[in-house]
């Protein structure tokens, strides 16, 4: 593990231990990371910096540095406890399938919830306890399904990235998905001047128009990997 990621892993995973001599703490990680979650919440990751998570809680940023030693360490405390733990109510549903399900669920709400979260979680790093309680439920869920341990965990990859491209197409949209809107009636206006040159496009979104099945992307991408997980998991325990 490298110095960096040894600094988070110590920072999320530590015992976290109050000091019993000298002035009590005025903070507590918790209440640092909700105060760059504030920030980002507000103005997104960019803004976040140790000056301004310090003049937020009232303190210098020589008092932050006692708690968190940079801002790369910060924002995985953030990300962590703006996620979250997965709710007990995934693991009360009945089902592998159902379990699954209501997790997606959940996962979209809090990215959607916390859009700077898909930029902090990205690329090769340390998890805290909070995020690595969803892959928990994922793997708990799939047990004596008949899949291995590696199919498990690579079920809960394809669920995360499919959580993860929906709720970065909803970042892009904006509160009002006018940005998904304006893709929509672009590529409208594109086929009818050059719609004999992609005949089965053309014909797709003539067929969707009508049925109103646009932007169900979520919901049919959903289904279709438990629909997938369903065949696998029936193959296997025949």
């Amino acid at each position: 593990m490298r110095g960096d990621q040894a600094e988070v892993a110590r920072l999320l995973w530590g015992s976290r231990p109050q000091p019993t001599r000298g002035p009590r703490p005025t903070l507590d990680l918790d209440r640092i990371a909700r105060a760059g979650i504030e920030i980002a919440d507000s103005d997104g990751l960019a803004d976040v910096s140790m000056q301004r998570v310090a003049a937020r809680l009232g303190v210098t940023k020589m008092a932050l540095y006692r708690y968190v030693p940079g801002k790369a360490e910060l924002v995985a405390l953030m990300a962590d406890v703006a996620i979250g733990p997965c709710p007990a109510v995934v693991r009360e549903r009945s089902g592998w399938r159902g379990q699954l399900e209501e997790w997606a669920r959940r996962l979209l709400a809090h990215f959607c919830r916390h859009p700077w979260v898909l930029d902090a979680t990205t690329g090769p790093r340390v998890p805290g306890p909070r995020e690595l309680s969803w892959l928990e439920s994922v793997v708990s869920a799939l047990d004596g399904s008949g899949l291995s341990g590696a199919e498990q965990m690579d079920a809960a990859v394809l669920l995360v990235g499919h959580v993860r491209a929906i709720a970065q197409q909803a970042r892009a949209a904006g509160p009002a998905g006018k940005a998904e809107a304006d893709l929509g009636s672009a590529l409208t206006e594109l086929m009818r001047t050059h719609g004999e040159r992609f005949p089965a496009l053309t014909t797709a979104l003539a067929s969707a128009a009508r049925s109103g099945g646009q932007d169900q992307a979520w919901e049919f991408g959903l289904q279709r990997i438990l629909d997938g997980l369903a065949a696998l998991i029936g193959r296997r325990l025949r």
